[in-house]
């Protein structure tokens, strides 16, 4: 649990996201969808915390390395009348990689690796693809970030990201948490051990 109320923001559209491929940590951009999303993102944080919010001194603002999450932050500050670029970048804010199944949509998967794929939906939250990770891998890799984080923070990463904040924080059932929505243009506020979405 954390003590500290935390914004995440997954990245706006792909054209792989709409194109429904595993994306993974493919540095993939945003487009016009994925645009228009983060600009909303960014008039909701504004609505939420307000001028003085947004600019509180104890306010910390994260972003995974990927350019996707980075151009939604920026885009977000923009809005929100912000300079761009003041945030940390963490690698431990990736997306899990899909390994050799990344660039593929979940047809494909299944049908070149039908038995891996019914293993992966059995039990999402912890079967590895090959070369790649599982959510609860993943898990282990944002926990010491999120230990290390003292104060309230912004943070502009990826749908497994947010599905490991959601159980490190409100205590989610982690089978139930690999299969929630992570929605893009809106704001996921996790505080209080409790979780809402805004926008």
């Amino acid at each position: 649990m954390s003590r500290h109320r935390i914004i995440v923001i997954r990245h706006g559209e792909t054209d792989w996201n709409a194109e429904a491929r595993l994306q993974g940590q493919k540095d993939i951009p945003l487009n016009q969808t994925g645009l228009e999303q983060s600009r909303r993102a960014g008039r909701s944080l504004v609505n939420l915390l307000g001028p003085a919010g947004l600019s509180a001194p104890g306010l910390k603002w994260f972003c995974s390395p990927l350019s996707r999450t980075r151009q939604t932050l920026d885009l977000v500050r923009q809005t929100a009348n912000l300079p761009p670029g003041q945030y940390k970048c963490d690698d431990r804010l990736k997306e899990l990689t899909f390994g050799q199944w990344e660039g593929l949509t979940w047809p494909e998967v299944q049908l070149r690796s039908p038995k891996s794929a019914n293993w992966r939906e059995g039990d999402k939250w912890n079967f590895v693809p090959p070369g790649g990770e599982s959510y609860n891998m993943l898990a282990d890799r944002v926990r010491p970030w999120l230990q290390e984080l003292g104060s309230d923070a912004i943070v502009s990463t990826h749908g497994g990201v947010a599905r490991v904040l959601l159980v490190e924080t409100t205590g989610m059932d982690s089978q139930r948490a690999a299969l929630e929505t992570i929605w893009q243009g809106r704001l996921l506020v996790l505080e209080g051990g409790k979780w809402s979405w805004i926008g």
